[in-house]
């Protein structure tokens, strides 16, 4: 009944990665995306034909042209240049998600252990929160990215520490950094994902 406009195929798996031994306190964090649930559109391939709504997709073609939803999903916008972002700070469709276990840990060194649960690539970056600054209102560019001016580390890899192209689906990654007591935000800065709600908040209390 649905064909791979919803359904899509499975994206290859990478092989297993172990973290190594992490120093001090660990944050877990995964990264999800709709990817896996609305197929080749959300993670490669268009939605719809240019026929119409529900054109040939439905039979195994495209679901969607170029204009509806764009490639959003795959690491570009979600919606075009005239769209509600970028620029618009907490304009996000919450078609993706990043989470952290805990959300609080003590002062100096912090390490990320992220797994990418997700369809497609992403990445952590730590940024400092300012007074009154909450994580998703950062101004995104015309580039589909924010600012990472002031960026206190990454991990970015895939199976490995640090910057990287992105974490590969399936895969993780990690990074172990130096953390003073304040609030942080987690982010993913690849195009379009910042906007589609991969932000989180970072608590770094005063060490015991």
């Amino acid at each position: 009944m649905a064909g791979p406009g919803f359904g899509g195929p499975v994206p290859a798996q990478p092989a297993p990665c172990t973290p190594p031994a992490l120093a001090s306190a660990v944050v877990d964090v995964t990264t999800s995306d709709m990817g896996g649930m609305m197929g080749p559109g959300m993670n490669g391939g268009p939605m719809m034909g240019p026929g119409g709504m529900m054109g040939p997709g439905m039979s195994g073609g495209p679901m969607m042209g170029p204009g509806m939803m764009g490639p959003g999903m795959n690491g570009g916008p979600m919606m075009g240049p005239q769209g509600a972002w970028p620029n618009s700070p907490g304009m996000g469709m919450g078609m993706m998600r990043l989470t952290i276990n805990p959300t609080s840990v003590p002062a100096g060194q912090v390490s990320l252990r992220v797994a990418n649960n997700g369809w497609l690539p992403h990445e952590v970056i730590v940024m400092p929160l300012g007074p009154g600054q909450n994580p998703g209102q950062r101004f995104i560019g015309n580039d589909w990215k924010v600012d990472e001016a002031g960026s206190l580390g990454e991990a970015a890899r895939t199976c490995g520490a640090g910057e990287g192209d992105g974490i590969a689906p399936g895969s993780m990654g990690w990074t172990t950094l130096t953390l003073t007591p304040g609030r942080y935000e987690l982010l993913c800065n690849i195009a379009g994902h910042y906007g589609s709600g991969m932000y989180t908040e970072l608590e770094v209390t005063a060490a015991r």
